[in-house]
Order: structure tokens, then sequence, then C-alpha cells
């Protein structure tokens, strides 16, 4: 399994921006895909889960950001709205099978990708 992100960048508060992640060696039908990040200082937490037909946020990203999939392309994004400064952060996909109630915790998952850099300026 490979989880390749993408798209991170530089933009401005109140802007948007969306992160990629290319999986190989995975199926979207057997496994969970979920966006983490992590700030400098700070422990990688949880953004977005999609499992399925569902999907699962933080309430700090809940209403601004959407976690979708395109299962032809095998690719899993974070669409990011609102953007604030303190979304800075290093944004990790991950694959695995975590239960519902432990999906945002990253020892759950098995397979990460490099991380993509979004900052968010004032």
């Amino acid at each position: 399994v490979q989880l390749q992100a993408s798209g991170g960048g530089l933009v401005q508060a109140g802007g948007s921006l969306r992160v990629s992640c290319a999986a190989s060696g995975v199926s979207f039908r057997s496994i969970r895909m979920a966006w983490f990040r992590q700030a400098p200082g700070k422990e990688r937490e949880f953004v977005s889960a999609l499992s399925g037909g569902s999907t699962y946020y933080s309430d700090v990203v809940k209403g601004r950001f959407t976690i979708s999939r395109d299962s032809a392309k095998n690719a899993v994004y974070l669409q990011m709205n609102s953007l604030k400064p303190e979304d800075t952060a290093v944004y990790y996909c991950a694959a695995g099978s975590p239960i519902t109630s432990t999906l945002m915790m990253p020892t759950q998952y098995r397979y990460w990708g490099q991380g993509t850099l979004v900052t968010v300026s004032s």
C-alpha cells in the first residue's frame, strides 16, 4: 500500500485549498481513509475520515472541510474552505481498519502518506 499526499501550499485566511491522496494497493471497499494533521510542536490530530458512505469530521473543521473520494482514480480529497491560521499544519492521509469508536486515533491506521504542508497566513 502506498499513499501519496499532494496539494498543500500557502493560502490566505478565508481562502480554500484542496489536498489529494493518491492510493495504490488498497481497495476503498475494504479500508477506511482518513486525514490527520500535525502542527509544529503539537500532536497529530484527527481531521476527517471516510468509510463507505459515511463521513466523519473533527469539531474544529466540521462545516468547513469536506472529505470525498474518486474510486476510479483511487484518490481521496480534502476540500478545505474558510481556512484559518490555526489550520496550518502538515496534512497526512492514512488508511486502516479502525472501528468507528477509534476513527480519531492515529494508532489505528496502518498506512500513511508522506504529508503535505498547508500554511494559512493571517
